[in-house]
């Protein structure tokens, strides 16, 4: 909110929210709210005074209540003739004192912060997931591993393995980082907190190969949106069946489907463009075409388009995962960071500086949706 009051002074209120995706109504609340002036609030009446806490206090210190429930006190002291407040009133005195928690050990869970990743080309963000296919039988299942680049959406690898196991899970990686010539300190690999995800041996070789990993929070499935957006994608694909009959089939209908993934369909998350020509730097030529055909259509019959010259969808300039808030002070230059993704724990992992996000990328949230290589159990990797 500072920002965009010291930015309104130079653009204006109207202009200043909007660059930073402010509602004004939310910026005049917030702001009303800092002038005021707050008086404290009397006492009432019947509020019991200074003494009367501290002597309350005293009673329930005593040898006799220091180990009874205020509850207990009270109806001995009323037993004896004495009467000092209410039991509720008994608690409040106690809680203003600090002296009123849960009697019972509760676990104490650590406050996990959101991870805040960036990503304005491709191979600098992947996540990664596995989800499970249904086998021929009840309790039988093949377990899909996929990787996807979070700017192009285009799937890096892919496999099919009997079991979820970290020594897969590890090769994997390995054989996708290679194939797609990543070199330390260029990527950031994104997963949520599965077994496979953070076992030993994925992290030693991500540490290997110069690799930055995060972690999804424990029981928030946003953290992970685009490869939860592309497993919906590849089960609510016409023709994916309700089981498959064996390994082998699996693996001939995920040929299909990816390949027709990274090279015909058209997503809306990057411009209608497809994952193939965002990945491999075709997006430009591909919109410029799309320009020139529109505008032939336009010259033809102008009355036809009442908003002027239609301009096809573009491809958005960063895509995020858990885009920071415009008034939290840890909104990313783009353009200054040499080296992608983003921890926003303010950990040693930080790879970027925080800074002002320029409005074109401000505006763009994180929106979701071969040949193979065959290891010993015969899995399969998409290129």
């Amino acid at each position: 909110m500072i920002a965009c009051q010291g930015l309104s002074r130079d653009v204006g209120t109207v202009a200043a929210c909007k660059s930073l995706d402010i509602a004004r109504p939310t910026y005049y609340r917030q702001l009303g709210a800092r002038d005021k002036q707050t008086s404290p609030r009397p006492a009432p009446p019947r509020a019991l005074s200074v003494a009367e806490r501290q002597e309350i206090l005293d009673v329930l210190h005593s040898d006799r209540f220091v180990d009874k429930a205020p509850t207990e006190a009270y109806a001995t002291l009323l037993d004896e003739g004495t009467y000092h407040c209410s039991i509720r009133t008994m608690y409040r005195v106690l809680e203003e004192a600090g002296e009123v928690r849960e009697r019972r050990d509760q676990a104490r869970h650590p406050h996990y912060k959101a991870p805040e990743l960036l990503a304005t080309a491709a191979n600098q963000v992947w996540s990664w997931d596995i989800t499970k296919l249904l086998g021929p039988v009840k309790w039988a299942y093949f377990y899909l591993y996929v990787i996807l680049d979070i700017f192009s959406r285009y799937v890096v690898g892919w496999m099919i393995a009997h079991q979820e196991s970290s020594a897969l899970a590890k090769r994997f990686i390995a054989e996708s980082c290679e194939k797609h010539n990543i070199q330390p300190g260029q990527l950031t690999v994104h997963a949520d907190r599965g077994a496979s995800m953070k076992s030993k041996p994925v992290a030693l070789l991500l540490s290997d190969l110069g690799v930055t990993k995060t972690h999804s929070r424990p029981h928030v499935s946003d953290d992970n949106p685009y490869s939860e957006s592309h497993f919906k994608t590849l089960k609510y694909r016409p023709g994916f069946p309700d089981r498959f009959g064996s390994i082998q089939d699996a693996r001939s209908f995920c040929q299909d489907f990816f390949f027709w993934y990274n090279t015909e369909h058209r997503h809306t998350g990057i411009g209608l463009l497809t994952p193939e020509m965002v990945h491999y730097g075709k997006a430009e030529v591909v919109i410029s075409q799309r320009r020139i055909v529109l505008a032939s259509a336009f010259s033809t019959h102008p009355e036809r388009f009442v908003r002027g010259l239609p301009v096809p969808p573009l491809l958005p300039e960063a895509a995020w995962i858990n885009k920071p808030k415009a008034d939290s002070n840890k909104v990313t230059l783009a353009e200054t960071n040499l080296i992608p993704g983003v921890v926003g724990n303010e950990s040693p992992d930080d790879r970027r500086s925080w800074g002002i996000l320029q409005p074109g990328i401000l505006n763009q949230a994180g929106k979701t949706d071969g040949n193979d290589t065959k290891f010993k159990i015969e899995v399969s990797q998409n290129h």
